[in-house]
């Protein structure tokens, strides 16, 4: 489907959250060369308990529990649940948590057990420092969507109950990928993504990307240009039915996977700085999916493909161009989205830069301090 190049998306008849809960929620497909993330491993071994009964129906699932289990952060063990719930899995538990609901496969159960989740499984020896980021990332890509924020390394060590030093780490890694920056009293902020600013880091992809791809190519195994065109062929097949989480990782296997054979250090260097946003969009995608009726970008990255399959690898690089210029706008439009109906809970180590923004913050404080703080999941009604 052609893009048509507007800020306020043709064909939109419904909300994204009435168009996401009316469509079923598929498997993503396999990513070529991509390392699995951690709650999609979390998901797979969850799913495959309680498909042969280790976890049977009626067992509770606490966030806080799987997290501690597979040795995570509470980030990917909340993804992990909510593609469960999303599967048919498991449902919310009046008080909180999940309740396993069971397979649709017909094996033998063990009796439930509330108290079960599952036996440790630790899926990464990260670091301290990683084994908070990926919340951390989440939390303030989220919030970028509408305002922008200080960012208080003192908080966030106290928030989380780590040194100084993991915090220090954490703020390392998030202004390498771009997204925090300092200011003129080298004071740590995450900038707002205003259309101006947007447009600044499109910019900047659609410069160094071509580039990258085309010299990422004679690095390229055997076989990969061919899985990407039948990741996207089987994508748009089912346009209708792919999640935030597929979108995402058809976005990663292009501009992420394929772009990562490029061996120019300094040129992959200066574009993860810009490419902050596929970070965002991470976020932007399981927020609001169904903007289009087909995602705009799929035939645009097998447009990509199919002239790397027939070794026009110029022509490829400037499609690449385009499709990224042609983006612009639906990204703006995806945050303008966002913007108006997301409304995350304060989190004592981000501080609104903007006084309106600041001043809500203050009241959700107020009005929400028995609730637990972190990004609320948009509502499924």
């Amino acid at each position: 489907m052609a893009a048509n190049g507007t800020r306020s998306p043709a064909g939109v008849q419904r909300s994204p959250e009435s168009r996401a809960a009316a469509l079923p929620r598929p498997a993503r497909p396999a990513i070529s060369g991509a390392v699995p993330r951690l709650y999609a491993r979390a998901f797979d071994i969850l799913a495959a308990r309680i498909a042969d009964g280790t976890l049977p129906p009626g067992t509770r699932l606490l966030e806080s529990r799987v997290a501690d289990d597979f040795g995570i952060s509470r980030a990917p063990a909340r993804q992990a649940l909510r593609r469960l719930e999303s599967e048919g899995l498991v449902i919310r538990s009046e008080g909180h948590g999940y309740i396993v609901r069971g397979s649709t496969k017909r094996v033998p159960t063990r009796p439930p057990d509330p108290a079960r989740t599952v036996e440790p499984i630790r899926l990464t020896s990260a670091a301290s420092w990683e084994r908070i980021y990926s919340e951390v990332e989440t939390e303030i890509v989220a919030r970028t969507s509408f305002a922008s924020w200080r960012v208080i390394e003192a908080e966030l060590a106290k928030y989380y109950g780590v040194s100084r030093t993991v915090a220090r780490d954490v703020m390392a890694r998030l202004h390498q990928r771009g997204i925090i920056k300092k200011d003129d009293k080298s004071r740590w902020y995450a900038p707002a993504l205003t259309p101006d600013y947007v447009a600044e880091l499109y910019e900047m992809r659609w410069v160094l990307e071509p580039v990258a791809l085309m010299n990422a190519m004679p690095a390229v195994p055997p076989g990969f240009v061919s899985n990407m065109r039948r990741h996207l062929e089987e994508a748009l097949a089912r346009a209708e039915e792919l999640d935030g989480a597929a979108l995402d990782e058809l976005e990663a296997e292009m501009h992420v996977c394929l772009l990562g054979h490029c061996g120019n250090r300094t040129l992959m260097d200066a574009l993860r700085l810009y490419q902050s946003l596929l970070i965002a969009h991470s976020f932007l995608y399981g927020w609001a999916p169904h903007l289009y009726p087909i995602e705009p970008f799929l035939p645009e990255h097998l447009k990509v493909v199919e002239r790397l399959e027939a070794g026009h690898i110029a022509e490829a690089a400037k499609a690449l161009e385009d499709h990224l210029r042609i983006s612009l706008d639906r990204a703006v439009a995806r945050i303008d989205v966002v913007a108006r109906e997301f409304k995350p809970d304060p989190l004592p180590y981000l501080e609104p830069l903007d006084p309106a923004t600041r001043s809500t913050a203050s009241k959700q404080s107020v009005s929400g301090s028995g609730s637990s703080p972190g990004t609320r999941a948009p509502s499924r009604t």
